[in-house]
């Protein structure tokens, strides 16, 4: 049998599961927060009042913090890039019978993911400390742009590269939330807080996927884990790009934001690759081919050399300039 028609078989095997999945790890429409539950009310009396204390506390964030939470956002508004792509892995179908239980995943899943593009769009809005259009562009430019995050549709290397994902993007919005805190804005890091939880969340629901999958395919699990690793996790805004520039020419800049501020540095790149080892016990599989065994200690080793690496990083002290957020208005 092929790879491709096992790599079929193991996520029918794991379909079976999906309800309890979308049960254990995600939650109902009726009973999870929505964006209006943190921002001002526009059908009560106080909303210019609340938009006023929005915009005064607002004026504290440094310029970096701005960049940052502006990224954030952008990549979050590219939802439809990541469904659609998620949709065309292998095991997933969105067509037949309605669908299946992968594809309902998916959707609500996505449902989830929508709320947080939602909820700091608005809040930029609110703030009248960025350049709404330049972003509301760049938006546009990645969903345009679409990415290649180098999984192909093989499940076992997308589910490698969301377990890595969910769990930057909470390391993301938590410490936008911690400095938000700092900075006396409750409300935004609230927020914030909210979405890195539900990020978590949705890490510990992608990892089970992949525990699940080294259970009954442990060397091509491996083998695929080893490619991600290797080959780097791609983030997803790797196209970032401003208006009328080229494509990707805005994300080295957006990075040296957030590491400079502390918000997602090469170290926590490092620590997430551990912690993902970590949970899935790779020191401990055993009845591995020859080339998994040699995946394993490959990515044993990996840690150590990539710290290596992250501690030689010169990060400019000088912040780009970007379009979206303009120092006058700040």
């Amino acid at each position: 049998m092929s790879i491709k028609n096992i790599r079929l078989e193991v996520m029918q095997f794991l379909e079976k599961n999906v309800d309890s999945f979308v049960e254990q790890y995600l939650i109902p429409v009726e009973k999870i927060w929505q964006p209006s539950d943190f921002l001002p009310n526009s059908e009560g009396d106080n909303f210019f009042e609340e938009v006023k204390e929005l915009r005064e506390i607002a004026k504290e964030l440094p310029y970096d913090f701005w960049v940052t939470l502006v990224g954030d956002t952008i990549t979050e508004e590219a939802l439809p890039t990541y469904e659609s792509w998620l949709m065309d892995v292998e095991g997933i179908n969105q067509i037949e019978n309605g669908g299946n239980g992968w594809s309902k995943w998916i959707r609500q899943w996505t449902g989830e993911e929508n709320r947080h593009g939602d909820l700091l769009n608005k809040y930029l809005y609110l703030s009248g400390r960025v350049n709404m259009r330049e972003i509301e562009m760049t938006t546009q430019h990645l969903i345009n742009d679409g990415f290649d995050i180098g999984t192909g549709s093989d499940p076992y290397k997308n589910f490698v590269y969301t377990s890595f994902q969910e769990l930057a993007t909470y390391v993301s919005h938590n410490r936008v939330a911690q400095m938000a805190k700092k900075f006396g804005d409750n409300k935004l890091s609230k927020m914030c807080k909210m979405i890195a939880g539900d990020e978590m969340r949705h890490h510990h629901a992608y990892s089970e996927f992949v525990t699940r999958i080294f259970a009954v395919d442990p060397s091509e699990m491996m083998l695929a884990f080893q490619y991600m690793m290797k080959q780097k996790i791609v983030m997803p805004a790797h196209f970032l790009r401003e208006s009328g520039q080229k494509i990707s020419s805005a994300f080295e800049q957006f990075s040296d934001s957030a590491q400079r501020i502390g918000v997602y540095t090469a170290s926590d790149y490092v620590d997430i690759m551990q912690k993902l080892m970590d949970k899935w016990e790779i020191d401990k599989m055993t009845g591995l081919t020859d080339e998994a065994e040699k995946a394993r200690d490959y990515l044993m080793k990996l840690p150590a050399r990539m710290a290596r690496i992250s501690e030689r990083l010169v990060i400019p002290q000088e912040s780009h300039i970007f379009k979206w957020v303009e120092p006058a208005r700040l």
